[in-house]
C-alpha cells in the first residue's frame, strides 16, 4: 500500500477524520480591534509575552548582578559572552565588536526567545513564524548596515566599495554593478527575513502534523492502526528537540550574518 493512501484509509476506518495542520495556523482570528491597523491576534499575544519575559529576565539579571554570580547570572553571562566573543569580536574584531555588541546581543536574544515560543506549552507557535517580525529585524540590520558603511566611508565611498569590486576589468562592471546592487540592497535583507520565517514555519508544521497524527491514531483510528500513534509520538518528540536546536541555530545565523554584513560595510575594501 502506498504511503499517501494510509491517512485516507485510516480516516475511513476510524470514528473521525484526520485534519492536517495548514497555514491557517499562522493567520489566527483577531482577539481585539478586528479589521483595523491595530488588529491583535494570538501571534501578537505570543510576541508580547515573549518580549515581556525577555525584558523581565534581563532586568532581574541586571538588578541582581553580583561579583560572584549564581546559576541564573551564570546562564545570562554565558549567553552574552557567547555573542560577544563568538559573534561580535570574532567577526568584527575587538574595537567594532564591542561597538556593535549591544545590537548583536539584542538581535540574538530576541530571535532566540521568539523562536522558542514555538515549542513552549500553551503558546505553541513561534513569534517569528509570520513575516512581520522577521522583516522588522531584517530592516533594523539593514539600516545599521547602511549607516555603518556611510559613516565609515561616506555615501560615495560606501557605494564604491559595495558596487565596484576591486581588481575587476572595467568592462565587467556593466554586469557586476546590477548584480552587486541586487545583492547589497535587496537580497541581503530579504534573505535574512525569509530564512528565519521559513525555518519556523516548517518546524511548526512538522510538529503539528506529528502530534495531530498521534491524536488521530490514538483516539480515532480503529484496531491495530492505533499502534501507529506510538511512532508518530516518537517522531514528534524527536522533532520537538530538533526544533529547539533549530531555534538556537537560527538565532545564531541571524546574528552572525548581521555581524558579517556590518563588517562588510565598514571594511575599506571587500
Amino acid at each position: 500500500m502506498s504511503t499517501p493512501a494510509i491517512p485516507l484509509l485510516l480516516a475511513a476506518e476510524g470514528d473521525g477524520e484526520f485534519h492536517a495542520p495548514t497555514v491557517a495556523d499562522f493567520f489566527p482570528p483577531a482577539i481585539f480591534f478586528e479589521g483595523t491597523p491595530f488588529e491583535f491576534n494570538r501571534i501578537m499575544l505570543v510576541r508580547f509575552i515573549a518580549a515581556a519575559v525577555l525584558l523581565t529576565v534581563f532586568v532581574i539579571a541586571a538588578r541582581r548582578a553580583k561579583v560572584v554570580p549564581g546559576r541564573f547570572q551564570n546562564v545570562i553571562e554565558m549567553i552574552l559572552d557567547f555573542v560577544r566573543n563568538s559573534i561580535a569580536v570574532e567577526v568584527l574584531g575587538e574595537k567594532n565588536g564591542r561597538k556593535y555588541f549591544p545590537l548583536l546581543a539584542t538581535i540574538f536574544c530576541t530571535v532566540l526567545v521568539m523562536n522558542l515560543t514555538g515549542v513552549t506549552p500553551f503558546l505553541n507557535i513561534a513569534g517569528t513564524s509570520v513575516i512581520g517580525l522577521p522583516i522588522v529585524l531584517a530592516l533594523w540590520t539593514y539600516v545599521m548596515y547602511l549607516g555603518a558603511g556611510v559613516k565609515a566611508h561616506g555615501v560615495g565611498g560606501f557605494l564604491k566599495n559595495s558596487l565596484l569590486p576591486p581588481g575587476v576589468p572595467a568592462p565587467l562592471y556593466v554586469l557586476l554593478v546590477p548584480i552587486e546592487f541586487l545583492q547589497v540592497f535587496i537580497l541581503r535583507p530579504a534573505t535574512l527575513a525569509i530564512r528565519l520565517m521559513a525555518n519556523m514555519v516548517a518546524g511548526h508544521l512538522m510538529l503539528a502534523i506529528c502530534f495531530a497524527a498521534t491524536s488521530f491514531f490514538l483516539f480515532d483510528a480503529s484496531g491495530g492502526m492505533k499502534l501507529f500513534g506510538a511512532g508518530t509520538f516518537v517522531a514528534g518528540s524527536a522533532f520537538f528537540f530538533f526544533e529547539i536546536f533549530v531555534a538556537a541555530l537560527q538565532a545564531y545565523v541571524f546574528a552572525i550574518l548581521t555581524a558579517v554584513y556590518l563588517n562588510l560595510s565598514v571594511e575599506a575594501e571587500h
